[in-house]
């Protein structure tokens, strides 16, 4: 009798573990979508962002998680794993895409299938970029800031919080780290010829340097800054569409710069009397400096997270994978759970332990800014307070 209990006992356990595991499937991999999938865009509704995420080999993983963490329904994604990246790791990251309801319904997220070389310091980077932007702007008609990121970022606010506070921003501005006093990088950045293997060799090579340098250029004047961009669509169609012959120029001499991605957007914009006072001198981000600077900024971890916090911006770098601040902000910022998207209004389902609140959605044109918006939004007033009192935009100083 005792063993027939707990036999029976055991054939009872087992069906409702199925039956909470089938629950749980399918809450996960299904959707409830009441309202339509409509997207309102344009200048009486709130701004939808273009967003570059690019990776090398080894980061499928940190791409996603990055994806998770920036999704929002209004926005477009593109992804794009270099040359140095398997075929398997790209269909990987295919299918993780895939396995997010909310993306397979929107259809918004988009991974680049012939992927392009990522030459360290070589002009293939600005190249693969400019490649992204194209693409962006080609599937998507509705976006309205461009925005670079790589698999070492991470943001700091919602999407919520970026798309509520960028409501109140001119779309035609660029947020844009830039100087024309190069310094040091006159002579060991700008002068010297470089060539990039990458543009036309299949296989792994470093930039090559030429025995000769080259005078300043006259015709234009050459600008630096950061690479971490978020730049106007209005900007960007300039770049890649080129009405004007100044794009292209200042492409073909920044072929041969080191780091070309510090010198190309913020040469065309300076340069260009259409764009030149549109220029926000600032890269929206959260980086700390060795002293004297390196070339990357230092790793961030949890010693940092309160700094982080404070400091208004939108995204920090640089992060190790699984960096176990990273988890902080997923908890306290973003209130993401693990292979999870970052919860807006649009988000309606239950949120547990085995139910993902993203699942399910309302309405994806309302916002619900966060507590962290505050910060930003300060952050943002305090820009565009010195925008307004310059009245030259692209101004001759120092970068940080």
């Amino acid at each position: 009798m005792a063993a027939e209990k707990k036999w029976l006992f055991t054939l009872f356990s087992a069906a409702f573990l199925s039956l909470i595991l089938l629950i749980s499937i399918l809450t996960t991999f299904s959707y409830h979508t009441p309202y339509p999938l409509i997207l309102r865009r344009g200048v009486n509704f709130p701004p939808a962002f273009a967003y570059y995420i690019s990776g090398n080999s080894g980061d499928c993983d940190r791409l996603f998680r990055l994806l998770l963490a920036v999704y929002h329904p209004r926005n477009r994604y593109l992804l794009h794993l270099g040359t140095e990246s398997s075929d398997f790791e790209r269909r990987r990251l295919g299918y993780l895409i895939r396995s997010v309801s909310v993306m397979r319904a929107f259809g918004n997220v988009d991974v680049v299938g012939k992927p392009d070389a990522m030459t360290y310091m070589g002009s293939s980077n600005i190249a693969a970029i400019l490649r992204g932007a194209s693409v962006l702007l080609k599937v998507d008609s509705g976006w309205s800031w461009f925005v670079y990121l790589t698999a070492g970022d991470y943001p700091l606010i919602t999407q919520d919080d970026l798309s509520h506070v960028f409501s109140s921003v001119r779309r035609d501005l660029n947020f844009i780290d830039h100087t024309s006093d190069l310094g040091w990088k006159e002579g060991q950045r700008i002068q010297p010829i470089v060539v990039d293997p990458g543009l036309y060799l299949a296989r792994r090579v470093q930039i090559f340097h030429a025995t000769e340098k080259r005078k300043m250029p006259d015709a234009f004047k050459v600008y630096t800054g950061s690479p971490w961009v978020t730049l106007s669509r209005s900007f960007l169609e300039y770049c890649v569409l080129g009405w004007d012959n100044l794009p292209r120029t200042l492409l073909m001499f920044t072929t041969n710069v080191v780091l070309s991605e510090e010198v190309y957007f913020h040469s065309v914009i300076c340069n260009s009397p259409e764009f030149q006072n549109t220029t926000v001198n600032s890269d929206l981000r959260y980086m700390v400096w060795d002293d004297p600077p390196k070339m990357e900024p230092v790793y961030l971890n949890i010693s940092n997270y309160e700094h982080m916090v404070q400091s208004g911006a939108a995204f920090a770098r640089q992060f190790t994978k699984d960096e176990a601040v990273l988890d902080m902000i997923d908890k306290k910022i973003l209130n993401r759970g693990r292979n999870r998207a970052t919860p807006g209004a649009w988000c309606t389902g239950r949120s547990s332990w085995f139910t993902d609140p993203c699942s399910q959605w309302d309405d994806v044109n309302i916002l619900k800014p966060g507590i962290h918006a505050k910060k930003f939004q300060e952050s943002i007033e305090n820009l565009l307070k010195d925008w307004n009192r310059s009245p030259i935009k692209c101004i001759e100083q120092q970068s940080n």
